[in-house]
């Protein structure tokens, strides 16, 4: 086997394997941010909070961050309004040369669980997922749970590179008190702004 060939097989084994593996940068000029949930979808509500408020809010910080960059931005919603998901994944389908990023925070009838998630459809999608992850990583206070390929409507019903990025656990009560504070946020939004950037090359 040639060395290039033995080169492509290992990147590819570790893209299977489940460790993060950049393989090429994507092209856009636009970001659609999807805050989740939203009306009279709460989403998960544990210790006083409630998810759809907090994901409008981080949503609005990174489009805030990335506007600075240059970068256009859609959002699904702007204010606590319900949008089904297949109209979100229309919104997100008017636009070409762009990524879809839905935030959500997660919850769990097992409190002890915490940490950071990124989900995925598509290779492109991973490619995005992974490269917000690992910011978020750097960046966030919290533990980083990994990746998963799922068949999310959002995800399968967008035309471009899409994930789905959970933020934390606002069962676990040690998380939920972080998710309350505005610098935590902040720092979640910097974290996804910048991996959405890295992602871009």
């Amino acid at each position: 086997m040639g060395i290039s060939r033995l080169i492509q097989c290992v990147l590819f084994w570790l893209l299977l394997g489940g460790i993060p593996v950049v393989a090429q940068a994507l092209t856009f000029s636009t970001v659609v941010l999807d805050a989740g949930h939203g009306g009279h979808d709460g989403g998960a509500a544990w210790y006083g909070l409630v998810e759809k408020r907090l994901c409008l809010d981080v949503a609005q910080r990174v489009e805030r961050l990335l506007k600075a960059k240059g970068l256009r931005v859609v959002m699904t919603r702007r204010s606590d309004t319900f949008i089904a998901l297949d109209q979100r994944a229309r919104i997100a389908n008017r636009y070409s040369r762009s990524v879809f990023v839905s935030i959500h925070f997660n919850a769990n009838r097992k409190t002890s669980i915490h940490g950071m998630e990124g989900y995925y459809r598509s290779s492109r999608g991973r490619i995005l997922a992974s490269s917000i992850l690992r910011s978020m990583d750097r960046k966030v206070t919290g533990t980083y749970r990994g990746l998963f390929n799922r068949d999310f409507k959002v995800l399968r019903s967008t035309a471009m590179p899409a994930t789905v990025i959970e933020c934390g656990y606002l069962s676990n009560r040690t998380e939920s008190k972080r998710c309350a504070s505005p610098a935590h946020r902040q720092a979640i939004a910097e974290a996804i702004a910048s991996g959405i950037l890295a992602a871009r090359g």
